[in-house]
């Protein structure tokens, strides 16, 4: 189950001004459940976003690039699970266009001012046919306060949706943030490694809402992994519709960014909750660094490492497997004797070894907890970085093993 997650209430999910959300039960992979967003937005919109740079990226985001880079102005966003539309080759470029020019035929727009992503199965033909036959229903019930089914149309291996609300007052007047995302398993950053979709009613112009949503993801969805694996599929969208009244510049726009960075933190962390077979959440810090890229590099060697997700499910205080990830991360000047190694409050290691003052059971009560803190002090500076990450379990292996079926 996830790890101190659960599904947020519909009624804390907060219309955004300028959006209406319609769902869908397309039967992409299995009947009877919601599989087909789509989204569309006010023509005052602006849109950004962060994609994969996995090279074998799916063909909605080489599609969706294409669409973004024409300048046409962003209308609708249609997102499938179910069928990754990845590993397809030019019949997967194909079949991406042909559900652009689809909702763009219902929304009267232009295709280039349609957005296509998908998720789930990796070198399957997308079923065309079955997504042009939902996105009907899908048109027909658009609405502003769909965003709870919208969180769950969007989801695969997932067990729990995820949004999340925020308002702020900017210049005395509301601003509203609302985000939902999916992940679970082949989560490791090289952007965002999900599929996220954050709104606000602010108007923001599209180069700096693209600085916003980078700033947004190097601080939230790419500090997390969950099994290493960075998929074809990846991409964090940010929407302005504008319709609140009030304009964001580059000098006024740190409290929307904050706001804008909650949420998507927020969401970035239910991801590695709900990661596959999770059944703890380990926040590890490196703090003392000479750099971010060195103390991020340390705490994703520790992060990824099998042995010591492995030792997380077992609340086994393994804690020498932590040292070892230390070692091999790739700092090679790093002085071990200067580095001290904590499990939340507990000192586990110093001046090169176990800590005098360390027992076993203290050790084992802290891995005991859902939540538990790495922190990795090396003492060469005054850089810090922190990245999520969750253990290991057996279901991790039987949901993978047998993903396809």
């Amino acid at each position: 189950m996830p790890v101190n997650l659960e599904t947020p209430a519909a009624a804390s999910l907060l219309p955004v001004n300028g959006v209406l959300l319609g769902i869908a039960e397309a039967n992409i992979k299995k009947p009877d459940r919601k599989d087909l967003l789509v989204m569309q937005l006010t023509p005052s919109s602006t849109v950004a976003g962060v994609f994969t740079q996995n090279r074998f990226c799916a063909a909605p985001v080489i599609v969706a690039r294409e669409h973004l880079a024409t300048g046409e102005g962003v209308r609708a966003l249609v997102i499938n699970t179910g069928n990754a539309n990845a590993g397809t080759g030019e019949q997967g470029l194909a079949a991406a266009r042909t559900v652009c020019a689809e909702v763009a035929t219902l929304l009267e727009c232009e295709p280039e001012q349609v957005l296509p992503f998908s998720t789930g199965v990796i070198m399957e033909p997308l079923p065309v046919e079955k997504i042009i036959a939902g996105l009907p229903q899908a048109v027909s019930n658009l609405k502003a306060d769909n965003w709870f089914d919208a969180a769950h149309a969007i989801m695969t291996t997932d067990i729990v949706a995820k949004a999340v609300s925020r308002q702020i007052q900017i210049e005395g007047k509301t601003v509203t943030i609302t985000g939902i995302a999916k992940g679970s398993g082949m989560i490791h950053p090289n952007m965002a490694t999900m599929l996220g979709y954050i709104a606000t009613d602010a108007s923001v112009a599209q180069p700096l809402l693209q600085q916003m949503v980078k700033q947004a993801s190097d601080a939230s969805f790419n500090c997390i992994t969950v099994d290493g694996d960075t998929s074809t599929n990846d991409a964090l969208m940010l929407i302005a519709t504008g319709a609140s009244g009030v304009t964001i510049t580059a000098a006024n726009h740190a409290q929307l960014q904050a706001a804008v960075s909650e949420v998507a933190i927020l969401l970035a962390q239910a991801i590695v909750r709900d990661g596959e077979g999770a059944t703890k959440f380990m926040a590890i810090t490196v703090e003392g660094g000479r750099d971010v890229a060195e103390c991020k590099q340390i705490a994703y060697a520790v992060a990824r490492s099998p042995l010591v997700k492995t030792a997380f499910f077992a609340s086994d205080p393994n804690l020498g497997r932590i040292l070892a990830a230390i070692g091999y991360a790739g700092v090679n000047d790093l002085d071990v004797q200067r580095l001290s190694l904590y499990l939340d409050d507990v000192l586990v290691a110093e001046h090169g070894g176990r800590a005098a003052s360390y027992r076993e059971e203290d050790g084992q009560r802290v891995m005991q907890q859902g939540d538990i803190s790495v922190r990795v002090v090396l003492e060469r500076g005054a850089a810090s970085a922190t990245v999520w990450t969750c253990d290991f379990s057996y279901d991790y292996v039987k949901i993978n093993a047998s993903y396809r079926s």
